[in-house]
């Protein structure tokens, strides 16, 4: 790869860092990036979740107070988010080069329209500020939807947040906030758990994973300390009319 390419990763890279940080989506801006300076799609997709681990770390490890009095819930959660990972992780290993590309324009579709949605799914859950305790049967409940959220997150992962976030609305009555920083610690455990299995695939770009990684990183600081002074809201549709902008572009090139 040339230098511009790298330089056009990291700053794809960093804008997917502080968008996540904000509004959520950035693969959507990373994995189109990836494909466009020659990474097959597989192999975007791999690398763009090795790449984004990091990233998801300073998110939980920032969040970590919120996830006091929640240690049942993790207990439960976090090996259904592993499982799913490294299940959606397999499922994308056994999926040829030729299926996931023709797959890529649905699923993109998807998360975009996820990622549209993930507003009023906050409004609904905002209203539930009291937290209580959960029965061993919402426990069992709660860990099929993680394991299905994460399977999709550990395939292809963009819109993950919101598929966990609205799983977690469903079986616990907490704060948006609480949930929020569940979602976040969920989400790492699926990453992680899926690139740790892809870095035995062979098919990860190191030399780009370790450049989106740092921008990745330096864009998840600079958008926290914008928190509050950007639109979130405006970034989101920003980031959903990407999203279906290269879906549809996808869909012309492929059919």
């Amino acid at each position: 790869m040339q230098v511009w390419q790298y330089f056009l990763i990291a700053v794809g890279a960093f804008l997917a860092g502080g968008v996540n940080s904000l509004a959520g989506g950035g693969t959507l801006i990373t994995f189109p990036l990836l494909t466009f300076v020659g990474l097959p799609a597989v192999s975007a997709n791999m690398t763009n979740t090795v790449a984004l681990c990091p990233g998801y770390f300073g998110s939980s490890y920032a969040q970590k107070n919120l996830l006091q009095g929640q240690k049942s819930r993790l207990r439960w959660f976090i090996p259904a988010a592993i499982l799913g990972g490294v299940t959606g992780g397999y499922l994308l290993m056994i999926t040829g080069e030729k299926a996931f590309r023709n797959v890529v324009p649905f699923v993109i579709l998807f998360a975009s329209l996820l990622l549209a949605g993930g507003e009023p799914l906050k409004k609904l859950l905002v209203s539930k500020a009291d937290s209580q305790a959960i029965s061993v049967g919402q426990n069992l409940l709660g860990s099929g939807a993680v394991f299905l959220a994460t399977c999709y997150g550990g395939y292809f992962g963009a819109g993950l947040g919101v598929i966990l976030l609205a799983a977690l609305g469903m079986i616990a009555n907490d704060s948006l906030v609480r949930l929020n920083a569940l979602k976040q610690t969920l989400s790492l455990a699926c990453n992680v758990a899926a690139a740790l299995f892809f870095v035995f695939s062979q098919r990860v770009n190191w030399g780009v994973a370790g450049v989106m990684a740092v921008a990745a990183l330096l864009g998840g600081v600079m958008g926290g300390r914008l928190a509050g002074k950007v639109n979130s809201q405006m970034l989101r549709w920003i980031v959903v009319a990407i999203g279906l902008s290269v879906a549809v572009y996808y869909f012309i090139t492929l059919y």
